[in-house]
Parts: structure tokens; C-alpha cells; sequence
């Protein structure tokens, strides 16, 4: 498969995706569906006399108050202790919970109320963004240093790349986006480029056995996709089943962890493939054209001053020699 001459597929899949995805974004009704840990809310946690409680049990007994669907989390090392954290609510309406939970479920009693405002998930957002900011500007300089400065902008390119695309994804099934969510970005950014060090490590070892020219950058890619692809779909195969158990069979509160996860990875390997390998090439082909053509116009200036000062002025021409010598063969 020539990977890199179909490189305009790819990045017009690529752009569809993310532009769709930035108009879901401003659409109402399909903007990010913010958790509790962005907009403020409510915790309150509660101790049960009953200790064969599940976590499903509190959340379908307070889903029709219409605080909006609450997180629930019970303790590992309590089975009697749960912590429920929902939208901001007032004291009449805590009565309410409190009075749904005991009717629904049993006593209980509340060990801790308290409100999270939602300037604390503000301060949240901006410190998600920035971890994301920081970790591309470190890695930008470490592959840098390691490779050069062409791979590491086409990895970095490709890790917004996977960010956009899963960001857009949570958009288009309005899943809650809350801490966990944060999480999952920074480890699919770790994941994603691990995927193309691996990718450019294979370019730079074939660079060596054989040095390319920068028109063959398209051969040089497609050769190193090839070499690594086993290694690529067998580590992405084996991190989707295990992530998958996570969705499928673990609670609710990771289920939107996995589900980010899922498609981070899933978009890392592509774009490892399909956007950071040919936007390196292109570069690399389009720097050879520049090298070239600028050779060969300093070579045509260079030639103009030689000519003008040789002996003789124009008369010592290849064309005036040629001449010149005819001319000493007819005497």
C-alpha cells in the first residue's frame, strides 16, 4: 500500500473530522456536556445501615429529582459509605435528597455536605489545558534533540491531531467530560506519541543504512510504515481489548475514562501512520526542492563574474574556443 501517495485522503479525513467536530462544539445541544468538577456542584457523603447497597441503587433513586445525573462512588474499604456528588442544590432541596435516599434505600447518615464553586472549575479547565500546553513544548524539545526539529513538529502536529478528534468524539455523544476525562487526554498524548517515536525511529535507522534523497522521502516512509505496522496494530489490538474489558464490564464512573481512551488510542496509531509520517516526508521533499533550486541559482551567479573577468571577455566561452580552434585547423 503506497501510504504516503495517499496522503490527501488522509488529510481530508483528517480536517472533515476535526472541522466537524468544531461545529458540533458551537452548535447548541452538542457543546461539551461539563461535569461537576467544571461547573461546581454538590458532594454529600452518606453512611447506610445496609451494607449490600450498589452504586446503580443511589443513582436511579435521585436521577428523578432532576438534579441531573449524579456521580456515584461508593468506598473500597467501607460498603456502608457512598459519595454522591451531583449539581449544586440548596438546603430545601438537600432535604429532598436526604428524604428520597431514606425512603429508596434506608437510614443513613450524612458524614459530609459541602459545595464545590464553580470558580474551582474554571481554575480546573485552565490547568488541563496547560498540562497539555507544557507536556507538547517539552516533548517538542526532546525530539529535538534526539531526532530533529522536522519529526518533532510532525509529532506534535499529530498529538493535537488525536486531542481534537477525541474532544469532538465526546462532543458528538455527549459524555460527560469531568476529571477523569483530563486524565485520559494527557495519557492518550503519552501513548500517542510513543506510537511515532516508534514510527520515526525506524525512518532514522533506514536513513542510515541507505541515505535517501529528499525526493525519495514518499519510498523512505512507505518503507519504514510497513517494517513497523505489525508492531503498531498489535500494541494498539492489545491496549483496545484491555481498555474495552474496562468500558464494558467496569463501573460507570470509568466508563467514560475507557471510553476516551478508546478512541485516543485508536486515533494515535492512525495518526502516527497516516498524518505525522507524511507531513515529515512532504517537508523533507520540500526542503531538498528549496536546497536545490538554491544551488542552482547561486551556481548561475557565480558563473556570470567567470566569465566576464576571464582573458579575453566573452571571446573565452566554450562556444568562442570551439570556434577559435576550427578556425587554427583551416590554417
Amino acid at each position: 500500500m503506497d501510504f504516503y501517495g495517499r496522503r490527501r485522503i488522509w488529510f481530508g479525513l483528517s480536517l472533515l473530522l476535526i472541522v466537524t467536530g468544531a461545529v458540533l462544539l458551537a452548535l447548541p445541544g452538542f457543546g461539551l456536556r461539563l461535569g461537576i468538577d467544571f461547573v461546581g456542584g454538590s458532594i454529600l457523603e452518606a453512611r447506610f445501615e445496609r451494607a449490600d447497597i450498589t452504586t446503580a441503587e443511589v443513582r436511579e433513586t435521585l436521577i428523578p429529582l432532576g438534579f441531573g445525573e449524579p456521580i456515584v462512588q461508593k468506598a473500597v474499604e467501607d460498603p456502608h459509605r457512598f459519595l454522591i456528588r451531583t449539581r449544586v442544590f440548596d438546603d430545601e432541596q438537600r432535604l429532598l435528597v436526604e428524604q428520597a435516599l431514606t425512603d429508596g434505600i434506608g437510614p443513613f447518615a450524612v458524614e459530609r455536605f459541602e459545595g464545590i464553586a464553580g470558580v474551582i472549575g474554571r481554575e480546573l479547565s485552565r490547568k488541563a489545558v496547560l498540562a497539555v500546553v507544557i507536556a507538547a513544548v517539552l516533548m517538542l524539545l526532546y525530539i529535538t534533540i534526539r531526532f530533529e526539529f522536522r519529526f518533532a513538529v510532525s509529532a506534535i502536529i499529530a498529538l493535537f491531531h488525536d486531542v481534537a478528534i477525541t474532544v469532538a468524539a465526546f462532543s458528538l455523544m455527549q459524555r460527560e467530560v469531568n476529571s477523569s476525562f483530563v486524565a485520559a487526554i494527557l495519557t492518550v498524548v503519552g501513548y500517542s506519541i510513543n506510537d511515532t517515536i516508534v514510527l520515526f525511529d525506524r525512518v532514522r535507522e533506514n536513513l542510515r543504512l541507505r541515505p535517501y534523497r529528499a525526493r525519495e522521502s514518499g519510498e523512505l516512509i512507505n518503507r519504514s510504515i510497513r517494517q513497523t505496522l505489525t508492531r503498531s496494530v498489535n500494541t494498539s489490538l492489545t491496549t483496545l481489548l484491555a481498555v474495552g474489558a474496562v468500558l464494558v464490564f467496569g463501573g460507570r464512573t470509568t466508563r467514560d475514562f475507557a471510553a476516551a481512551l478508546m478512541i485516543g488510542v485508536a486515533t494515535g496509531t492512525y495518526s502516527s501512520i497516516f498524518i505525522a509520517s507524511p507531513i515529515w516526508a512532504m517537508w523533507r521533499e520540500r526542503a531538498g526542492h528549496k536546497a536545490v533550486s538554491s544551488a542552482a541559482d547561486a551556481g548561475q551567479v557565480t558563473a556570470d563574474p567567470a566569465v566576464a573577468a576571464a582573458p579575453g571577455g566573452a571571446t573565452n566561452t566554450p562556444a568562442a574556443r570551439r570556434t577559435g580552434g576550427r578556425k587554427r585547423r583551416r590554417r
